[in-house]
Order: C-alpha cells, then sequence, then structure tokens
C-alpha cells in the first residue's frame, strides 16, 4: 500500500524535466503540494489573465476561469490570452486555447456562467479560490464559505494605476521558511569573545516551520477607525486602503468599475462616495486628496503585471506551504512605483 501511495505520489520525469527551476526553488514536496491542488480563477480582465498564467506556469493541477462577461475593445487592452479577433465573445472562453497552451500538463477549463449564480457547493471543491471584479458582498460571502472549509481565499483588483490582493489562509497556516544555517562555536577552546558567539553558514540552509493566523475579509474591511489605538496609527496607513473602500462602493452601486468614456460624471460620483464612506468610518475626506480620480479610470498593463505577479505568487505560497505570505493586504501604487504590505483586522 506504501509503495501504491509513493508511485502516485511521485513525479513524472515530463514533469522533473517541466519545473526542474521551481523544484531547485521551492522543493520536491512543495512541487507536489502545487500539483495536487485546484484553483478557482474569477474575472479574466487583465489582472485575472496575469494570474491564470502564474497559476498555470506554476504547475497547479487544475485551473477553472470562471467569467460571464463578453470581451470588449476596453477588456481586451490589458488581457494578453485574448486574441484580437476574439472581440464579442465570452472572455472564459476566449482565453483557453492560450492559456492551455502555456502548460499542457495543468487541466486548464472555462466556466461562462455568472459568480453569483454559483451554489455554495461549486466553491468547496477547490483549494484555493481568487475573486477578481467582483462585489463587496459576494467576495464576503465567498470568503466566510470557504474559510470555514479551509479553502485558501484571495481577491484582487486594478484600478487604474493603483491595485491591491488581500489573503485569508485561516486561523492557522502552517508554513515552512527557509533559512541559513546556524553553526554552533566549536567546543575546543580559543581565545576572544568571537570564539563563543553563533555563527551563519551561508552555504547551509535548514528548514524553520512557522504558522500564520489570518482574518477574515469582513474582518478587514470593518476596523474600527474611531478607536484611539486605529487613530494613532492613521498617518501609517495606506491611503490605497480607503481608496478600496470608495472604489468597492462604487462598483456596488454602478454594478460596475469607473469608465473612461463617462470619466466627468464618475469623477463626481466619486467624491461625493469618498465623503460619505469615510465619514461613516470616521475618517476624515483628507486621507483621500481630491486628485485620485485622476489614477482610478481602466485597467493599466504595467499594474495588472506587478499586482497579478504578487497575487499569483501568493497562491503559490499558499498552497505549496512554503515561504512567509503576505499577512493580508498588499496595496501598489503605480504612479510611485511602490508596493506595501498592511495587516488590517482583529489582532
Amino acid at each position: 500500500m506504501i509503495d501504491m501511495i509513493e508511485r502516485e505520489d511521485a513525479i513524472s520525469e515530463e514533469e522533473a524535466a517541466q519545473y526542474d527551476r521551481q523544484i531547485r526553488l521551492w522543493g520536491l514536496d512543495a512541487q507536489k503540494r502545487l500539483r495536487g491542488s485546484r484553483v478557482l480563477l474569477v474575472g479574466m480582465g487583465g489582472l485575472g489573465a496575469e494570474v491564470a498564467k502564474n497559476l498555470i506556469l506554476a504547475g497547479v493541477k487544475g485551473l477553472t476561469m470562471l467569467d460571464h462577461e463578453q470581451v470588449t475593445e476596453e477588456s481586451g487592452r490589458a488581457q494578453f490570452l485574448i486574441p484580437v479577433t476574439a472581440r464579442g465573445t465570452n472572455r472564459a472562453q476566449a482565453s483557453l486555447e492560450r492559456a492551455q497552451y502555456l502548460n499542457p500538463m495543468v487541466e486548464v477549463k472555462a466556466d461562462t456562467e455568472r459568480v453569483d449564480t454559483k451554489r455554495d457547493e461549486f466553491f468547496l471543491q477547490f483549494d484555493a479560490v481568487c475573486l477578481t471584479g467582483c462585489s463587496r458582498d459576494l467576495s464576503v460571502r465567498v470568503d466566510q464559505l470557504c474559510s470555514q472549509r479551509n479553502i485558501k481565499v484571495f481577491c484582487g483588483d486594478v484600478f487604474g494605476y493603483h491595485g491591491y490582493m488581500f489573503s485569508n489562509l485561516g486561523r492557522e497556516h502552517n508554513y515552512v521558511e527557509e533559512k541559513p544555517k546556524v553553526v554552533k562555536p566549536s567546543e575546543e577552546p580559543r581565545d576572544g569573545p568571537e570564539a563563543k558567539k553563533p555563527k551563519v553558514d551561508p552555504s547551509e540552509t535548514t528548514m524553520i516551520k512557522k504558522m500564520s493566523s489570518f482574518c477574515s475579509l469582513k474582518e478587514a474591511l470593518e476596523v474600527d477607525w474611531t478607536s484611539e489605538k486605529a487613530q494613532s496609527s492613521l498617518k501609517r496607513t495606506p491611503s490605497d486602503y480607503f481608496l478600496l473602500h470608495v472604489l468597492l462602493k462604487f462598483r456596488t452601486d454602478k454594478g460596475r468599475d469607473p469608465y473612461p468614456e463617462t470619466f466627468a460624471s464618475d469623477s463626481q460620483l466619486l467624491l461625493q462616495i469618498r465623503d460619505d464612506v469615510l465619514e461613516v468610518m470616521g475618517v476624515s475626506s483628507d486621507v483621500l486628496p481630491d486628485d485620485f480620480v485622476s489614477y482610478c479610470f481602466s485597467e493599466m498593463s504595467p499594474v495588472c503585471a506587478v499586482v497579478g505577479g504578487v497575487l499569483g505568487q501568493e497562491v503559490v505560497k499558499a498552497l505549496s506551504q512554503r515561504d512567509t505570505p503576505h499577512r493580508n493586504f498588499f496595496f501598489f501604487d503605480g504612479r510611485r512605483g511602490s508596493g506595501v504590505v498592511d495587516y488590517f483586522g482583529p489582532k
């Protein structure tokens, strides 16, 4: 029985050749965990394409791309998996051929149904769920559902120059981290204080087991900013956290993201939503200056590449249980070319 399990779990010669560099990077056990994982990716815009590419190349067992929307001129600009001739077709279906071509060893599927019509059981067949372009209510619902079954949940979006990702890996996420090996001092007597100090040997490493705890998306979005502790940390809080609240509210109210074609009216609405949202949160509107409306329209390819790279990397780290995960938000500002990781939620 043991031999049978080992044979089923073994990496084939073809897989070893395909994933040689990755196995050297994060080890055979991590690659095996990836190979046994199925991922749901919701939303095949520019960000979704980047995430799909990274997960397929990493070698997950299966990737289901779920998107009911049609290819438009706007959606096709930042989406490299969609052929230029696919205008008017379904985005997931149009992405399938090029996505599968990236790695024939991964089972890539296209689902053209609406995510908000899916029953709970649909999400429970995956090891990780990655949501892009979804409403706040839907994201919160899926996060609560999946976290109860120990399914990893990720959310991400790109709004113009700005992008973010969120992860919920559960109350107890176990992983290993590779550290340089510390060599104990020799027991032989030597002169001087340096002889008694342990030294780091950069040529040798050791694997350290660690655990990290995450909160739900609902908790992360419902921070009490009226508390004294929260107020004291306000100056250190990335403004993109508050921008996310504004853009998610816009998406809820309008059923879409801000359109370049309706820049004038959408800009005025964004400013009004900012004032309303921040007032309810007990935060001054000064944390989000008026010029934010000029930088949050459409998906920009370079921002999709950066955020998609980080988001894909975090899914790989979570499924392979290798390396320290981002806890729990990553924000990227394309104007400055900088990103920041920050935690929001119960400590």
